[in-house]
């Protein structure tokens, strides 16, 4: 049985896959954006990168082959997500470009790649979890940025650069892009 079973079938919310470096911005943007949606009345879900390392990914190292699973889990609970309907915001640094097109595979047409820019120096100065000093001093092994790389998107639907504009530039820029794809404009 599924929804189509009991005419039930409601069109899939999309899916606003934000990547960058730590720091960037990625998770500010996406509980922002969730909330201005659904104070216009949109079911919205943000699965946070650090929520989900600290439970469905909790088994999880850094490795490349940690990540690529880590990427492949948050994309498939964003497709049922948004099978339901919901507006879904994944704020993941998913470093590489293959476990971004699988995710966009995964989750279908709905699927939104949205690059928060941020350089490694801008990242390092903001360091807000103190991910980046540990790094350098080398407690954090495969630290993307820095002892592993960042595949930068080559055609993300939408770049939000948190370098350039503040955050409620950042915000406004990725509210009215999710309005427009989630049917509301």
């Amino acid at each position: 049985m599924c929804l189509d079973d009991f005419g039930l079938t409601t069109r899939s919310g999309p899916v606003f896959w934000l990547t960058g470096l730590s720091g960037a911005g990625k998770s500010t943007l996406a509980y922002r954006t969730s909330r201005q949606l659904a104070e216009q009345g949109f079911h919205t879900i943000v699965l946070d990168g650090d929520v989900l390392r600290g439970g469905l990914n909790s088994d999880l190292n850094f490795s490349a082959d940690g990540r690529a699973e880590s990427v492949r889990r948050a994309a498939e609970v964003a497709a049922l997500c948004a099978k339901a309907s919901i507006v879904v915001f994944v704020s993941l640094v998913s470093p590489f470009e293959a476990g971004r097109a699988r995710a966009r595979q995964i989750i279908g047409p709905t699927f939104h790649e949205i690059y928060v820019e941020a350089d490694y120096p801008t990242c390092n100065a903001r360091d807000v979890k103190g991910f980046y000093k540990l790094a350098e001093a080398g407690q954090i092994q495969n630290f993307t940025g820095l002892t592993s790389p960042y595949e930068i998107p080559r055609t993300p639907e939408l770049v939000v650069n948190t370098m350039t504009s503040d955050v409620l530039e950042c915000v406004g820029k990725l509210t009215d892009y999710a309005l427009t794809h989630s049917g509301a404009k």
